[in-house]
């Protein structure tokens, strides 16, 4: 059986973070590229554009910045913004994890085992 995980979905107001946006994030923090990140997570070009974009338009600034290509190419990387959203999250993510600890460990000691005996 593989590991328990908590993912943590945000909502305030209409703005959502969760663990896609954040793992997007972090892929364009990596690869200062938004169609790379995209492509990391098996994700179009489109979707990744768009959810940057909501991402964007929902902070008071912009969380990733883009530069349009060139004979440089272009690409994209964090504001400082995007940084320390990116921070908090899993930040917050590593605190109700450990604050959950003890009941992810007997939620998981209810489940069937389901390997069959493998």
């Amino acid at each position: 059986m593989t590991a328990p995980r908590l993912r943590l979905r945000l909502m305030i107001g209409d703005a959502m973070l969760g663990p896609g946006k954040a793992d997007l994030l972090d892929g364009i923090r990596r690869t200062g590229s938004i169609a790379a990140a995209g492509r990391g997570m098996e994700m179009s070009y489109k979707r990744a554009w768009s959810l940057v974009e909501e991402m964007n338009g929902a902070f008071r600034s912009p969380l990733v910045a883009r530069v349009r290509g060139g004979k440089q190419g272009g690409g994209a990387h964090l504001t400082e913004l995007g940084e320390e959203v990116l921070t908090r999250y899993r930040r917050l993510e590593a605190l109700a994890t450990e604050a959950g600890a003890e009941e992810i460990a007997a939620l998981s000691a209810l489940l069937t085992d389901m390997s069959g005996g493998k």
